[in-house]
């Protein structure tokens, strides 16, 4: 199926680009960390059957876009998805991961008639204390390293610290993503990304205001925090509903897209209410 280059503009006026294919119901698709839109590109293609699917290249993590002015915050993040929702015809379906699962978060709570419904997969939202501990201090390890020229450990910092990998795991993620240029390139904002979720803080009194079907997916083998995120958005949020993944991490959508897929088709079939 054909993929093209979706664009319209965000409320400041900077272009906002998404991956677009397929026909039918629109499917607004919002990365994890460090992706530009390509990682669900395999889960992309399993949707775009049924769905029109957009994924956005989040402005974050675009390396077209000059930084002059610092990172980009989480609400110019939302104002994109508002955008590219409005654009494509309201309301849409929501996917979000991740830290890309609290920008639909945010997205679902500025404007709840422009969707659906939402499929949020373990997102990096706070709960309770900053996400990796301490305030602040993560961040700041991570891009010590990041500034000694050695972007693979400051990430490896950021998996072991503020995601929950083992140790070894989290050293190997590291080394791998540092060999490769265009990752390089995307670890000082992977930590932007941390820092911007630990600045919105603790939004559960928001949430509770979202009014459409939620589902809250996760996978039995992720580190515990997540399942306690998703254990405090679902005592909050008024229309949720819960699936754990039996044997699936937060990476599911990379190892099991077809399962990821049936979820979300299941759950689009039971909310949407088009004639």
């Amino acid at each position: 199926m054909p993929t093209t280059v979706f664009t319209t503009a965000s409320a400041d006026g900077t272009d906002v680009r998404a991956y677009d294919e397929g026909q039918g119901p629109v499917l607004l698709v919002v990365g994890p960390g460090m992706d530009d839109g390509t990682r669900t590109k395999k889960l992309a293609a399993l949707l775009a059957r049924r769905f029109r699917v957009l994924r956005l290249q989040r402005r974050r993590y675009r390396l077209d876009l000059k930084t002059g002015d610092g990172p980009c915050s989480a609400a110019q993040e939302v104002d994109d998805v508002l955008a590219l929702a409005r654009a494509a015809g309201e309301p849409a379906f929501l996917y979000g991961h991740s830290s890309g699962g609290v920008i639909a978060l945010e997205a679902l709570a500025a404007s709840p008639s422009s969707f659906a419904g939402a499929v949020i997969f373990e997102p990096a939202a706070v709960t309770g204390p900053p996400l990796g501990g301490e305030e602040g201090a993560v961040v700041s390890r991570a891009r010590a390293a990041i500034a000694a020229g050695r972007p693979g450990r400051g990430l490896s910092i950021f998996m072991r610290e503020a995601v929950g990998l083992p140790s070894w795991q989290a050293t190997a993620a590291g080394a791998f993503t540092g060999l490769v240029p265009r990752y390089r390139r995307l670890i000082p904002r992977q930590i932007d990304d941390l820092e911007a979720m630990n600045e919105l803080g603790v939004r559960l009194d928001a949430y509770a205001r979202i009014d459409v079907p939620v589902l809250l997916l996760g996978g039995d083998r992720s580190p515990a925090h997540l399942a306690e995120r998703l254990d405090a958005l679902e005592h909050v949020l008024p229309h949720a509903h819960r699936v754990v993944m039996p044997d699936r991490d937060h990476g599911a959508d990379l190892k099991a897209p077809r399962q990821v897929a049936h979820i979300i088709e299941t759950f689009v079939d039971s909310t949407d209410t088009r004639p």
